[in-house]
């Protein structure tokens, strides 16, 4: 069994209680996340913070009315990962909803036009005839795509919720919840939900201008659904306003209201709608339309999120399925080069970890520098060589505490043209430079990750919501835990530990890498656990020290409690 040098960590738990109406493991959990008060629990739609609050509403609304009443052929402009798709797709649909005549949408190459709305993206919208430009996901840096669009007579309305440079793109009318001076209080929601806000504000705008005096109004809480999948999947913190809106998709996904392509990719996963969870938003339809603009093109993915003919869905989330397994086998061979350069020590010591194969794909160099993240608990950037000849495509990923677009902005400052574009979060971001530069950006962010890292950061730490009682580990509790989510970022899942007794263990899977285990419990009492994955840790007799969430093992109409490993090794 091989060493696991994760140490874990119990959260503190407030002593503030929760209602004790709330089942008392929910409590706990909820307490040591920061709820301890009942009014935070409310997940009600009406609850959600108030359009006007972000700043250039007010122009953004307007530009988009009057192209809605001069029936003028809007043009929506997206990315090509799942928040974009998502948000194209809500745009889409919900100007229609709300009366636009024409709506068209344009989206990147990533291989040849790259991130964000470029001068010949916006060339594109141009020829499609549009009469207003917006933009979803992106936009926010996009100077030049900006001016080259107005010079060709579109307006442009950017919405984006990316961090912004120190100049803004000189558009028509702006929102962004992350721009200097916008006192919007929810600065996490994603693409999707910038466009989302938008829509309702436009609905707002002609309910008080009596559009809709003796008429239904249009109902945008269909779109929550795709709200949902594109909020989760873009991995934004799960704060009160983004959990209200991932709680009222994931109620119109368990009621069978889905819109024809999201039940389309939930049956081809092998989902069922009824029990579908925040993390199967994440790690199973996400990926899936993420595939699309990785490897061939996100436009496939839009449709599918789009169509209204159920065959039509089904063979478009077919195409992506199949897009999704390439992805898959792809990322396995690439992960498996890269953890063999780790394994030749050239960057051993490193805080921050820069990495090239001249046979990556640069639509999956983000998954390899999460897995390298992963495996060395450091800030990791993974480059593939781009389209363009001489030039590196990144892809890089932060610890927590560090903040990896301002760290690269200082890069940036110190070494003028070392990094030829870069953009993203704080956890997550791109960048390009020259394949001559390589050697000098390693240098230059092992120096900056060193500067700001501390002991602390490098350590790997698994916090834990510590053990559950014998009354506590049982199905109702596991029941209990997945009605109070969305469980994501901001609000991790909850993850317990303690100490079994091994019964037996039975390696799984095509490929024998998980492991399937009956763990005794103090009480004598066994328990299924799984541990994907977990074949290189496997302990095959004595006690052991896990760390598990709770999971509900569904099968032919029946449920039963199963653990599923985080975090294994023999207890001391």
């Amino acid at each position: 069994m091989h060493a696991d040098p994760t140490r874990l960590r119990r959260r503190e738990i407030p002593a503030h209680a929760l209602p004790s109406t709330l089942n008392p493991v929910v409590a706990r959990v909820l307490a040591s996340r920061g709820i301890t008060d009942g009014a935070a629990l409310g997940q009600d739609l009406r609850d959600l913070l108030a359009p006007d609050a972000m700043l250039g509403m007010t122009d953004a609304v307007a530009l988009v009315v009057d192209a809605i009443r001069a029936r003028r052929r809007i043009v929506v402009a997206g990315d090509y990962d799942a928040d974009g798709a998502t948000g194209v797709a809500v745009a889409v649909l919900g100007l229609q909803r709300l009366g636009a005549a024409q709506v068209d949408y344009v989206v990147p190459n990533r291989l040849t036009m790259g991130y964000g709305l470029s001068p010949a993206l916006a060339q594109e919208a141009a020829r499609a005839g549009g009469g207003l430009l917006i933009t979803v996901d992106n936009g926010i840096a996009s100077l030049a795509g900006v001016e080259t669009a107005r010079a060709l007579g579109l307006q442009v309305l950017v919405t984006d919720h990316h961090l912004p440079g120190q100049t803004l793109p000189a558009a028509d009318a702006l929102i962004n919840p992350n721009q200097p001076g916008c006192g919007f209080a929810s600065k996490h929601l994603a693409g999707v939900g910038v466009m989302f806000y938008l829509l309702m504000a436009v609905r707002a705008r002609l309910r008080a201008d009596g559009a809709y005096t003796g008429a239904a109004e249009p109902n945008l809480g269909e779109l929550l659904d795709l709200v949902a999948l594109g909020t989760v999947a873009d991995l934004v913190r799960l704060d009160r306003n983004n959990r209200i809106l991932v709680t009222a998709g994931l109620a119109r996904i368990r009621a069978g209201r889905a819109r024809p392509g999201l039940r389309a990719l939930l049956e081809v996963a092998g989902r069922r709608e009824a029990a579908l969870t925040a993390s199967d938003l994440g790690f199973v339809l996400g990926p899936r339309i993420n595939a699309a603009g990785r490897l061939d093109d996100i436009r496939i993915g839009i449709r599918c999120l789009l169509s209204e003919d159920p065959a039509q869905a089904a063979l478009l989330a077919h195409e992506l399925d199949h897009i999704n397994r390439l992805r898959r086998e792809m990322q396995t061979q690439m992960n498996e080069a890269a953890v063999d350069q780790l394994a030749t020590g050239a960057q051993a010591g490193s805080h921050g970890l820069s990495l090239f194969d001249a046979d990556w794909h640069e639509g999956v160099v983000g998954l390899v520098a999460s897995r390298l993240r992963e495996i060395a608990n450091r800030p990791a950037c993974a480059f593939a060589r781009a389209q363009e000849p001489g030039v590196l495509k990144g892809s890089a990923r932060s610890v927590p505490g560090l903040h990896l677009r301002d760290l690269l902005a200082s890069i940036d400052a110190t070494h003028p043209g070392l990094i030829l574009r870069f953009g993203g979060h704080a956890m997550a971001a791109g960048l390009s430079l020259a394949e001559s530069g390589l050697e000098d950006f390693r240098a230059a962010f092992d120096a900056a990750c060193r500067a700001q890292l501390t002991p602390a950061q490098l350590e790997r730490v698994l916090e834990t919501d510590g053990p559950l009682e014998g009354h506590e580990l049982v199905l109702d509790t596991a029941h209990a835990l997945e009605r109070a989510g969305p469980w994501g970022q901001g609000m991790p899942e909850p993850l317990f530990e303690d100490v079994f007794e091994v019964a037996s263990v039975k390696p799984v899977g095509r490929d024998q890498s998980h492991v399937r285990y009956r763990l005794r419990r103090r009480d004598g009492g066994e328990i299924v656990a799984v541990d994907f994955g977990g074949a290189a840790r496997a302990c095959t007799q004595g006690r052991v020290h896990v760390a598990y969430a709770l999971s509900i093992n569904r099968w032919q109409g029946s449920e039963s409690l199963e653990l599923r490993l985080a975090h294994l090794e023999p207890a001391r």
